[in-house]
């Protein structure tokens, strides 16, 4: 059974991936992908997987620093 906190941050979770999809700007599609990752992260330590919680906020610091050189290397902005 999940806890109000754990509700909390699973809504966030689809409120920050939702933007991260709908986003045009893809400098703002990778914060708010960072952004879940950290909420990911925090939902899995809340729920005793700490292992799990550890792997995902590492995956979720180094990814977008992969993501934002790159974007820094093409264009910013999504073509249409």
């Amino acid at each position: 059974m999940m806890n109000g906190l754990q509700i909390l941050f699973l809504a966030l979770m689809v409120v920050s991936g939702f933007i991260a999809i709908t986003s045009r700007d893809l400098l703002a599609a990778v914060v708010t992908f960072g952004v879940f990752s950290f909420f990911t992260a925090i939902l899995y330590a809340l729920m005793g997987a700490l292992d799990v919680a550890f792997i995902e906020a590492v995956v979720g610091v180094v990814t977008p620093v992969f993501f934002v050189s790159a974007i820094y290397r093409t264009s910013r902005r999504a073509s249409s």
